[in-house]
C-alpha cells in the first residue's frame, strides 16, 4: 500500500488545518492507521491512531481535545483535523498504516510497516 499525505501549511496559532492521507493499492478497511509527527531535532512522536475496525481512536495527551482523526472508507482516506493549533505543533506529519497493528500497539511507530511522505505543518505565534 502507498500512502500520500497532504494538507500541511503555515498558519497562525489558534487556526486550523486538516491533513489527508490517501491510500493506494489496497483498501484501508481492516487496517490500523496512525498519525505521527517529527519536529526538528526531536524523535518522531505519536499523535493519533485508529484501530483496524475504525471503532476506536486514541490520541496523545498533547493533542487530545484539539485534534480529531476520522476515516472515509469510501474514499480510502484518513483525515486529521487539527484545531487550536499551537507553535509546539510545528512538525512534519506522517500517516502510517498496517493491517497487523493491534490496539495495544497503536501508539508505537515501529508497529507500522507502511508510511507516507510527510507534510509540513508550521504554526506561528
Amino acid at each position: 500500500v502507498q500512502l500520500q499525505a497532504s494538507g500541511g501549511g503555515g498558519v497562525q496559532a489558534g487556526e486550523s488545518l486538516r491533513l489527508s492521507c490517501v491510500a493506494y493499492g489496497r483498501t484501508l478497511r481492516g487496517v490500523a492507521v496512525g498519525w505521527f509527527r517529527q519536529a526538528p531535532g526531536r524523535e518522531r512522536e505519536f499523535v493519533a491512531a485508529s484501530t483496524r475496525t475504525g471503532g476506536g481512536t486514541v490520541y496523545s495527551d498533547s493533542v487530545k481535545g484539539r485534534f480529531t482523526l476520522s476515516r472515509d472508507n469510501a474514499k480510502n482516506t484518513v483525515y486529521l483535523q487539527m484545531n487550536s493549533l499551537k507553535p509546539e505543533d510545528t512538525a512534519v506529519y506522517y500517516c502510517a498504516a498496517d493491517a497487523s497493528v493491534i490496539s495495544s500497539s497503536l501508539r508505537n511507530d515501529i508497529a507500522y510497516d507502511y508510511w507516507g511522505r510527510g507534510t509540513q505543518v508550521t504554526v506561528s505565534s
